[in-house]
Order: structure tokens, then C-alpha cells, then sequence
């Protein structure tokens, strides 16, 4: 009993100092930006190296998250139900996903340290003083941990947990010895089981690892190459960007801001047929866009916009499916993560696609709106009548929140700050406002919301890290190259290729997050894209459009079971409701995908 209490002791000392630091370097990402962005504009020294700085606290921070959401049972997964659940009996498919989850951690662990003894024996300075292996200590600490927490959390009974271990030294004896080459195919085997794990609730990062770590095994190449392709991925001079702008988010979605914003659009919209469905596809456009993830404003926003729909009269197939499919617009607009991270991705200029999303956008939101005008009548709503007085006094509640859009564009496209100071300005401008002047947030409150945004970082840049050591081993087996010449003996015209693309991504955007479909496929069409003509952010474009449309495709697509999740239906009712919604955006992607100079127009 002394024992355990010891046990529980340490555990709570580890939690209490794995939040501390993912607080503290999120606080350090944050203002040192901001510091920069002042040291310019005063022509003052600025810290040296602050940028590379911040790069790696991006790395810090999204393995920090990643281990953050394995305590919580919260890394991103197809399934809903929770993998490790400390479970008193074994159930085959489960133990699978479990054995294979924490296989792959032991893995990726081991290739890490591999790479980190490297670097510790020809050392780079990142900073003044600062080794490159020292930032690079966080991975194989972070895949350990991840690992042994898989461990604990995975059965209740120490005789099921330590099944784990025993197929892990089993596996690793067989992998150093080579012995199971010569009697089983490997490869297509482990191929197996990573898909059978995935559908039984292992993380989608397991997937992808297992799959990367699986192929170059198997050509003899070092497991270190995976952590190489992570470390590459996760410090590129854009990335802090994603963890910036979603605490951003999170701030805004804790606050009160949502109501207030609804306020605003209701008494500037509310006299229109169909006018607060138009509130409804605005607001959720705003959210999906400085969060970055679609997921995130239908169970942020869900509880408080459902109700609304049905107190002004509109049935509930109407509502779940307009706030279902509402909670995947906005990916277009700054500053979508995807965009930022396709942009990295294909070498392609973030502002430029950002400036070429903007029409395409808007078309989506017009279309959505315009559909939900129809509804309105059809279904009788009466509007209510405009008031100018309550129309003014709604800005004037909210003019701080409704400054942020503009704060937003005008570091993005003004060319004062760069997108990482402009992230980093937003969130101390958003924490000001909420905290200070509307008082939304308690000061006490913001550990809370910086660990919850951590956990969901983490999730999304540990499946961005392993997703690049597999497209790493697709490059250097030339699958983009066999895939263009493929295309070129059997693909006859450019709108026949576009034809295909729209399927293929729809098909993607149904079984993938867009985080790793962005990572894995972007480099196999890119080829594609320049061989048929395509513009290159064009075909940006194009893409996210198609993956967000891939978020509402039956029969998995990512937002149909989260609205599920959120709103206690069945998927058939969800299937049923978004299905009108799902042809006006079909009708809007294809106008995008076959329309060049909606996205090109303002680049011209």
C-alpha cells in the first residue's frame, strides 16, 4: 500500500511538471515573436536566434501535447471509443491495437535515440550555446513516455500488461536476428495488423509510423529516419503558426465571444429568411479557420448553436446537418492551418494561398448561405425585424472581438509582421481582450486552456511527423515518379485527371485527417498537377476543398462521426441530414476545381 502511495506520488509529480513545461514553453513561443515584432518596429536588438527558437519549442510543445493526449485518451483515432481504457478482459481486435500501438512507440523511441546519439557526437549550435541534440532530447523522451503510459493504461491485470512486452521482445529478437524474413512475409503481414489496429482504435499515428517503420525495415534502412523526417518537418520556419493560432481559438471558444458574436450577426442578419442559419455558416467559418480544425468547432460550438436553430422553429434534420457541415468551412480562409501546412508541404507561398482561397471561400459560403434562405422560407420561419439601435449596440459589445479578422488579414497580407509574429500577436491580442476587458477568462482558468490546446496540438503534429517519414520512404522508392508515368499513358486530357483528382481526394478526405493527407498525398499529385498544367496553388486549392467535402462523405467521414458523438444520433440520421448540404458543396467544389480563375483572379 506504502508502495503504491509512493507510485501515485511520483505519477502526480510528473503530470504536475509535464504541464508546467508544455505552459511555459507555450508562453515562451508566444512572446518571443512578439518581442521580435517590437524590436523591430523601436530598431532595437532583438534576442539572437529567436526564431529558430521558436521553431524548436514547436517541437517541444507538440510532443509535450502527444504525450499530454495519451494520458488523456485523447490522440486523434477513426474510432470514438477510447483504446486505453485500463480494460479487465483482452478482446483480440483491442489487444491488437494495444500491442501495436505500443510496438510502434518502443520503435520509434529506439530510432530516436539513435538519431539523438549522432547528434551528440558531431554536434550543431541551433543558438548561442544551445546543441541541436539538446532540443532533439525531447523525441525519444516523448515516444518513452507515450510508450510506457500505452502500458500502464492498457489493461487493469499486470499478467494482460506485460503481453505487451513479451510480443515486444519476441518482435525485436526476431527483427535483430532476421529470423522471420525467411519464413513470413513481413511486410504485408505487419500491413495487416496496423489496419486491423486502426479500426479497433489505435491512434491514426500508429498507422502511419508503423507503416514507414515497417518499409524501411525491410530495405535495411535505419527507423532513425522517421524521427529525421519528424524533427525536419516539425521546426520548418511556419510550423509554430499551427499551435499559435489554434490557442488563439481556444481562448476565443472559453470565452464568451461565440455568444457575443452571435448577437451581432443576428441583429445585422436576423430580418433576413433563413438568417440565423447564415449567422450559424459565418460564425463556424470564423472558428474552423483560427483553429484549424473542423472537429473542434462543432463540439465548441454545438452545444450553444443547436439549441438556437430549434428555438426559432427549424426541424433537427435541418440543424445537425447545416452545424455539421458548417464545422468544415473556413479552411480556406487565414489562417487555416491546412493551408499553412500544404504550403510547407509543396513549396508553395502560404500568402498566395491564402489570397487565392479567399473567392473560393466566399463562393462556399454563399452557396451554404443561399441554401439555408431557401430552407428558411420553405420551412416558414418568420424574421425578425431589423433594429438599428440593437444592431449598433451588438458591434459596439463586440467591436473588440470583431477586430480580430482585421488584425489578422492585415499582418498576413500587409507584410509588417510575418505569419508567425502574426499568430503570436492574436493570441496576446485575444488574451487581453478576453481576460482583461470582457473578463471572460480567469487568469486561473489559462493553464486549463493551454494544456487542452496542447493535447490537441499534439495529436495533430505527431501524426505531421511520422506521416513525413512515410512520404520520405514513398519519395526514395520513386512512387510519385511511377504514379506520373501511370498517368500520362492512361490519363488522356487535364479535366479527365481533375475528374480523377475530385474522387481520389473525396476518397482521402473520407478515410484520412487532412493533417496527414496533406503530408502523404501532396507530394504523390504534385508532379501530377505541373504535368497537366495545373497551377500549383491552384491545385492548393483544390485540394483542401476536396478534404474538406471528404470530412462529410459517408460512411466515415471524420465530421459525420464527431456530430454523431456530439448531438447522441445515429449515423444514419446524420447521414440523412447532411446529405442536402453535402450536394451544394459538392456542386461548389466542382465550380473550384473547374472554374481556375475563381482561385487565380486575384492573383493576377
Amino acid at each position: 500500500m506504502k508502495s503504491q502511495s509512493k507510485i501515485n506520488h511520483v505519477v502526480n509529480r510528473l503530470k504536475w511538471g509535464e504541464n508546467t513545461l508544455a505552459f511555459v514553453i507555450f508562453a515562451a513561443m508566444t512572446l518571443l515573436p512578439v518581442l521580435e515584432t517590437g524590436a523591430r518596429f523601436f530598431n532595437t536588438n532583438s534576442i539572437p536566434a529567436s526564431q529558430v527558437l521558436v521553431q524548436h519549442f514547436t517541437l517541444w510543445i507538440g510532443f509535450l501535447g502527444a504525450v499530454l493526449a495519451t494520458r488523456q485518451n485523447k490522440l486523434l483515432a477513426l474510432t470514438r471509443e477510447p483504446l486505453f481504457d485500463e480494460a479487465e478482459k483482452p478482446h483480440l481486435g483491442k489487444w491488437i491495437a494495444k500491442v501495436t500501438t505500443f510496438l510502434v512507440l518502443v520503435a520509434l523511441t529506439w530510432g530516436s535515440w539513435e538519431l539523438l546519439k549522432v547528434e551528440m557526437q558531431y554536434p550543431i549550435d541551433i543558438a548561442p550555446n544551445i546543441p541541436r541534440w539538446l532540443a532533439q532530447i525531447i523525441m525519444p523522451i516523448g515516444f518513452g513516455l507515450m510508450a510506457v503510459q500505452v502500458y500502464f493504461k492498457s489493461y487493469k491485470k499486470h499478467i494482460h500488461r506485460i503481453s505487451l512486452v513479451v510480443v515486444g521482445l519476441l518482435f525485436s529478437i526476431s527483427a535483430i536476428t532476421d529470423a522471420i524474413f525467411d519464413i513470413f512475409p513481413v511486410v504485408g503481414i505487419g500491413l495487416i495488423l496496423l489496419l486491423i489496429a486502426l479500426r479497433y482504435g489505435a491512434p491514426i499515428f500508429v498507422g502511419l509510423g508503423g507503416a514507414a517503420a515497417l518499409f524501411f525495415w525491410a530495405d535495411f534502412i535505419p527507423i532513425s529516419a522517421i524521427p529525421t523526417e519528424t524533427y525536419r518537418i516539425v521546426v520548418s520556419p511556419t510550423l509554430p503558426t499551427i499551435p499559435l493560432f489554434t490557442l488563439a481559438g481556444y481562448l476565443l471558444a472559453e470565452s464568451k465571444a461565440s455568444e457575443r458574436l452571435v448577437n451581432v450577426f443576428r441583429a445585422l442578419f436576423g430580418w433576413i429568411p433563413g438568417g440565423t442559419p447564415i449567422i450559424i455558416v459565418v460564425l463556424c467559418a470564423f472558428f474552423t479557420a483560427l483553429t484549424g480544425g473542423s472537429g473542434v468547432t462543432i463540439l465548441a460550438l454545438g452545444g450553444l448553436l443547436l439549441p438556437l436553430l430549434l428555438k426559432e422553429g427549424y426541424s433537427r434534420s435541418f440543424s445537425l446537418g447545416l452545424i455539421t457541415v458548417s464545422g468544415s468551412l473556413g479552411l480556406l480562409f487565414p489562417p487555416s492551418l491546412p493551408a499553412i501546412i500544404y504550403g510547407v508541404t509543396a513549396g508553395v507561398s502560404v500568402k498566395d494561398i491564402f489570397i487565392a482561397g479567399l473567392i473560393p471561400g466566399i463562393l462556399l459560403l454563399v452557396m451554404m448561405s443561399g441554401w439555408s434562405l431557401y430552407q428558411g422560407k420553405k420551412e416558414r420561419i418568420a424574421p425578425k425585424p431589423f433594429n438599428f439601435k440593437k444592431a449598433v449596440k451588438a458591434c459596439i459589445d463586440t467591436k473588440w472581438e470583431l477586430l480580430i479578422p482585421v488584425l489578422i488579414l492585415f499582418g498576413v497580407f500587409g507584410g509588417f509582421t510575418t505569419l508567425v509574429e502574426t499568430a503570436a500577436l492574436t493570441v496576446v491580442y485575444i488574451f487581453l481582450v478576453e481576460v482583461y476587458l470582457y473578463k471572460d477568462i480567469r487568469l486561473r482558468d489559462l493553464p486549463r486552456i493551454v494544456i487542452d490546446c496542447a493535447t490537441l496540438i499534439g495529436g495533430v503534429l505527431i501524426i505531421l511527423g511520422v506521416a513525413m517519414g512515410l512520404t520520405s520512404y514513398l519519395i526514395d522508392a520513386q512512387i510519385p515518379i511511377l504514379i506520373l508515368t501511370w498517368a500520362k499513358s492512361t490519363i488522356a486530357s487535364k479535366y479527365a485527371f481533375l475528374l480523377m483528382l475530385n474522387v481520389f481526394l473525396l476518397l482521402v478526405g473520407c478515410l484520412m485527417d487532412i493533417f496527414s493527407a496533406i503530408i502523404v498525398i501532396v507530394p504523390l499529385i504534385a508532379p501530377l498537377g505541373v504535368y497537366f498544367g495545373i497551377d500549383p496553388v491552384h491545385l492548393a486549392i483544390i485540394f483542401i476543398a476536396n478534404l474538406e467535402l471528404g470530412f462529410l462523405t459517408p460512411p466515415v467521414g471524420m465530421n459525420l462521426f464527431l456530430a454523431a458523438y456530439r448531438f447522441d444520433e445515429d449515423m444514419p440520421k446524420i447521414y440523412q441530414a447532411t446529405l442536402p448540404f453535402f450536394l451544394v458543396r459538392l456542386l461548389a467544389v466542382g465550380l473550384i476545381t473547374y472554374i481556375p480563375v475563381l482561385t487565380l483572379g486575384l492573383l493576377q
